[in-house]
């Protein structure tokens, strides 16, 4: 049996749709409407609140947590001042993927680093000899994602400290109608946004608050089929869709690097040792296999394919996860695969996440991506575009947002 997450009282009187699906074995709103695109416009034009308690959480604490994490992670976390926020990956001894996360320093000697599976063995077996202690706290400690223009605007009259002194990637410890919380400003849609982590047990109380403050800037509460269309704008890879968890993977095809996933910037190798350090040196001099690149899906030749039977162009009303072959040219032979994709009512246009040999990579390179129409398949035009494909100038300015919602 799925389990309910603190929020889910809250949530059940709002979800007129009684859509929900499992999560990390919690259950998960889909979309709080019988449509999911006025939660998608809140959280591009307004605010959302997304309940993201499912997340796996972990309190690692100890005089050598900085080093055993440091070990643990493609990024060191030693030299990271109490209050910063942290993304990066962790990978096997021959540089594969197992998942990613963040991770915040909360004291000296205190850090939480979030997951998207069940990580605590892993790190148990990475653990040896030093002084660390690691707790999971994902069902005791409770998550809110607040993301959207306006969502510093919601949180300012909310909090006992200044919101719009938090800077991008940072964290602040202050309280919320007067319980303790833990702000940061991180988040999966691309866009301005806070994660909120507060004691399972207060959890209405703070739900409630923010409900409250958030009718004068435009929150809705948004589920996950929303969210999943601003990730892929924001081009963001979600761990089991884009890619997959080394240790589950059947056969080395299934898996991946940072490197083959656009995630270069989290793996610094010229530091003290990690695990997975000596592959992922190697393959950084003989080159990856894989490259993720941004599709742009032209949209006149995939109508003028329904044209032909008389229909309109049919594309997913959300987003869609699965592999889809990728072609260079029509009588050529494949050479990638897209692994997720969404139609932006924003952009305007047909996007893909797509994972394509090197040599392919290049932006403004011509694809043939593979669509069926009345069972029959065909390929369409693609473009090789910069990720992300949405990418606000608010979402990481210094001073985000005044008490007004007004871009200052």
């Amino acid at each position: 049996m799925p389990e309910k997450t603190p929020f889910f009282d809250r949530q059940l009187a709002l979800c007129d749709s009684f859509a929900w699906k499992q999560w990390a074995g919690q259950l998960a709103v889909v979309s709080y409407a019988t449509s999911h695109y006025s939660e998608y416009i809140a959280l591009r034009h307004a605010c959302g609140l997304l309940d993201v308690s499912p997340l796996y959480k972990y309190d690692i604490r100890g005089a050598d947590a900085a080093q055993f994490l440091s070990r643990s992670l493609t990024r060191s976390v030693s030299s990271l001042a109490v209050g910063r926020v942290v993304y990066t990956c962790w990978c096997t001894g021959d540089g594969r993927l197992v998942d990613d996360g963040t991770v915040t320093r909360l004291s000296d000697t205190h850090f939480r680093l979030t997951a998207a599976e069940p990580s605590l063995v892993w790190f148990e077996r990475l653990r040896g000899n030093l002084d660390v202690e690691i707790v999971d706290v994902s069902r005791t400690l409770a998550a809110l994602a607040l993301q959207g223009p306006t969502s510093a605007a919601c949180l300012a009259s909310l909090l006992a400290d200044d919101i719009n002194s938090l800077r991008f990637f940072r964290a602040m410890q202050t309280s919320l109608a007067d319980v303790p919380v833990t702000v940061t400003r991180t988040g999966y849609t691309g866009d301005l946004g806070y994660e909120i982590w507060l004691p399972a047990e207060d959890a209405h109380k703070v739900w409630d608050a923010i409900v409250s403050e958030g009718r004068n800037v435009g929150l809705l509460p948004v589920g996950l089929a929303a969210l999943d269309m601003v990730r892929v704008e924001a081009g963001y890879v979600m761990a089991g869709v884009d890619f997959h968890n080394a240790r589950h993977c059947i056969v080395p095809s299934q898996t991946s690097s940072p490197f083959e996933l656009g995630l270069d910037w989290t793996v610094e190798l010229e530091r003290e040792p990690f695990v997975g350090q000596s592959a992922l040196r190697k393959e950084r001099a003989a080159g990856s296999d894989w490259a993720l690149v941004g599709l742009d899906i032209a949209w006149d030749e995939l109508e003028a394919l329904y044209e032909v039977h008389n229909l309109p162009a049919s594309i997913p009303a959300a987003a869609w996860r699965h592999s889809v072959p990728v072609f260079a040219g029509r009588a050529a032979a494949q050479v990638g695969y897209a692994s997720s994709g969404t139609w932006s009512p924003l952009l305007k246009k047909n996007l893909a996440l797509a994972h394509v040999r090197p040599s392919f990579a290049v932006e403004g390179t011509r694809l043939d991506f593979e669509v069926t129409v009345e069972h029959e398949r065909h390929t369409v035009p693609a473009t090789v575009v910069q990720r992300p494909f949405y990418n606000p100038s608010h979402a990481r300015q210094a001073r985000p947002l005044g008490t007004t919602g007004v871009i200052e």
